[in-house]
């Protein structure tokens, strides 16, 4: 030591440094090392050396943490049994005739006497013995009276798009059709990123496909056909006929004429039925009107008949002078007779 130093230390378990403080060994602790570290974990222990555990009394196991007294003072087990204690510390219940358990708190039931008849992993359950029936608690994805049905997941129709769904234990997955993806195939898929429109086509991503928008001079699904051909015949939409076109070029300018021949839809019973009474409608009112015209010009007629007589009266011709020879159209005869008319000049 440093001549002067009064070192206190334990040499056995320290050493004193320059300064003389105490500098412990590992597992002794305090001012003078002279104090052993426990063992990590000891509860009711002390020790002689590092990292010992000795019990004190009433106490046992490894930790020190096993009450041996519990057999006298707790009392732990039930339905009778016997408490015994065992050399680690710990306590065992010896259970009489019909009842199991670390307690013997279990009676020996349904469950107990024959094996346990649920499926699928469930658990038997029969109020630890207590009762007369025995139950099933079934894992998820299980139902039924011993768990033996498997929950079919996909009765809530999970997957959309027409996807198809496939049940599993707990689960399904989804088989997703064309342009769609994802867990429940709600990810439309862009149809568009191939590029698939030719000639400069511009495409369209639609729900499950596309559409291109083809440039002047070509057609088709992506636009791959071109219209320097003069005639061609196309098949038109179901139930919508034929359709014929024809190119034709003006100037610099395509010109493009369609003549398209559809079909006849036929019309349901109630549409008949309407058609039918709406002609029974229009046929009463053209009646009623050409009734109201004729029955109009009937009473113009019979006034028109009463006033003719004193329209068609001859005109009487003035009297001759005296003495004078007749007029030239006294000397006419009556086949030449002038009628006046009203409105009409006198001949």
């Amino acid at each position: 030591f440093p001549a002067g130093s009064d070192c206190s230390c334990n040499m056995t378990n320290s050493r004193c440094d320059e300064s003389g403080i105490c500098r412990c060994d590992p597992g002794w602790e305090g001012e003078h090392c002279d104090r052993c570290v426990l063992m990590p974990g000891c509860v009711h222990g002390s020790c002689q050396q590092p990292w010992q555990c000795t019990c004190e009394p009433g106490w046992g196991g490894r930790f020190c943490d096993k009450d041996l007294s519990v057999c006298s003072n707790q009392q732990p087990c039930r339905n009778g049994a016997t408490c015994a204690m065992k050399d680690s510390g710990d306590f065992t219940c010896l259970c009489p005739q019909g009842y199991h358990g670390h307690l013997c708190q279990r009676k020996s039931g349904p469950c107990h006497q024959i094996r346990s008849p649920c499926k699928n992993g469930g658990l038997c359950e029969d109020a630890d013995g207590f009762a007369a029936d025995l139950t099933c608690r079934c894992l998820a994805g299980f139902t039924g009276s011993f768990c033996e049905t498997d929950i079919d997941d996909c009765l809530l129709k999970p997957c959309a798009n027409d996807a198809i769904c496939l049940d599993g234990i707990n689960r399904f997955s989804c088989i997703c059709p064309s342009g769609f993806t994802g867990r429940f195939c709600t990810v439309n898929l862009d149809d568009c990123a191939s590029q698939p429109c030719l000639n400069g086509g511009r495409c369209l991503d639609l729900a499950g496909g596309f559409r291109c928008i083809c440039q002047l001079g070509y057609m088709g699904n992506t636009c791959e056909m071109s219209l320097s051909s003069p005639n061609w015949t196309t098949k038109g939409e179901k139930g919508k006929g034929k359709r014929s076109s024809n190119i034709t070029q003006h100037g610099n300018r395509l010109m493009k004429v369609t003549v398209s021949d559809r079909g006849i839809a036929s019309l349901s019973d109630i549409q008949l039925i309407v058609v039918v009474v709406l002609g029974g409608v229009t046929l009463v009112a053209v009646a009623l009107t050409s009734g109201l015209v004729l029955w109009g010009r009937c009473q113009n007629c019979s006034y028109t008949a009463a006033k003719m007589p004193r329209l068609l009266s001859p005109r009487p011709l003035p009297p001759a002078p005296l003495g004078g020879t007749p007029r030239p159209a006294e000397r006419r005869s009556l086949s030449s007779m002038s009628w006046v008319f009203p409105g009409a000049s006198i001949q």
